[in-house]
């Protein structure tokens, strides 16, 4: 099983046990995962408003670096925006022959080239259910998540019907429940597991966002989950980083811990907390992760290491309207 790895952004920083986590899980399963090199940014940002032309030309420019390794034409982002910018690029170059020309020609100038429909870009939860299997998957688990609710979280991009292969419904997907259930997780039943988490909301209207990270919360706390099982960045920042601030807005005193899937799959196949980077999140899921076993119980009871970034995280003030 060879790919071609896209990380992002986010993996290098904020979400870099998430990245730990999915080579140290890609590497028990065997599958090759080869960075693409020299990548940018997918273009998470506003500025595709500002210049649609350059924002899809940098976008390109990932394609057509990924598109240089010939040993395979599987391009995988674990970032759930990553995945949605990536496949989006590709789509609109390939419906849209005027507008592909312009960004063929923004490529040329840096000595690049890409043609749409070259690569195959996909999701590492498509990766993982798809290629990988549950049976495979299964096989490997040595500490089953025996005893752990775990609320699955999808977010509002991945399941976008026009962006993904099928086989999946966009209102109530399975695939990411399927995968913890054959870890041994109890799996519970999340009617929000799709919606949307908010995004950048949290910088433009402070009220509007915590109210979604609020609901999102609320409603795995109401159904006993131990935590939030996530796969996107942009969620697990927003659900984590900015819970503190929700329950201060809601005088309410949540603790739910949200951790990448990645994470949940690497305890189960044996690794330690550490490994899974597990600790550096801002909601603790170390007591949560501690009903699993002995074993998880007496990690848990090490003190909480600090973050790489040697901050909680950056939170940038919200934006004053004149």
């Amino acid at each position: 099983m060879n790919y071609t790895y896209f990380p992002g952004c986010s993996l290098e920083k904020n979400a870099a046990c998430y990245d730990a986590s999915t080579r140290a899980v890609a590497a028990q399963l065997g599958m090759q995962l080869t960075e693409v090199e020299d990548w940018n940014c997918c273009g998470a940002t506003e500025y595709v408003s500002l210049n649609l032309t350059a924002a899809y030309s940098l976008i390109a420019r990932n394609l057509a670096q990924a598109s240089k390794n010939t040993s395979t034409h599987e391009l995988v982002a674990p970032c759930s925006a990553c995945y949605l910018n990536l496949r989006k690029c590709d789509k609109v170059l390939g419906q849209d022959p005027k507008f592909a020309g312009r960004v063929v020609q923004a490529l040329a100038a840096g000595g690049l080239s890409y043609k749409p429909g070259t690569l195959h870009i996909r999701h590492l939860l498509d990766v993982l259910y798809q290629d990988v299997g549950l049976e495979a998957l299964a096989a490997k688990v040595t500490k089953p998540l025996r005893g752990l609710r775990v609320a699955p979280y999808y977010g509002c991009m991945i399941v976008r019907p026009e962006f993904h292969d099928g086989g999946e419904d966009p209102e109530a997907p399975t695939s990411l429940d399927e995968i913890l259930k054959a870890l041994g997780a109890d799996v519970v039943d999340y009617p929000l597991k799709a919606a949307c988490c908010g995004g950048h909301m949290t910088q433009i209207s402070e009220a509007t966002g915590f109210d979604m990270i609020h609901r999102l919360v609320k409603s795995a706390a109401d159904l006993n989950a131990d935590l939030i099982a996530t796969l996107c960045p942009m969620c697990q920042l927003n659900l984590d980083g900015f819970q503190g601030a929700m329950n201060r807005h809601f005088g309410s005193h949540f603790h739910m811990p949200v951790l990448y899937f990645t994470q949940l799959i690497g305890l189960a196949m044996g690794m330690s907390m550490r490994e899974m980077g597990i600790g550096e999140e801002i909601v603790d899921a170390r007591a949560a992760l501690s009903r699993i076993g002995s074993e998880m119980a007496a990690e848990a009871a090490e003190p909480k290491r600090p973050r790489k970034d040697d901050k909680a995280l950056p939170m940038p003030a919200p934006l004053k309207r004149a």
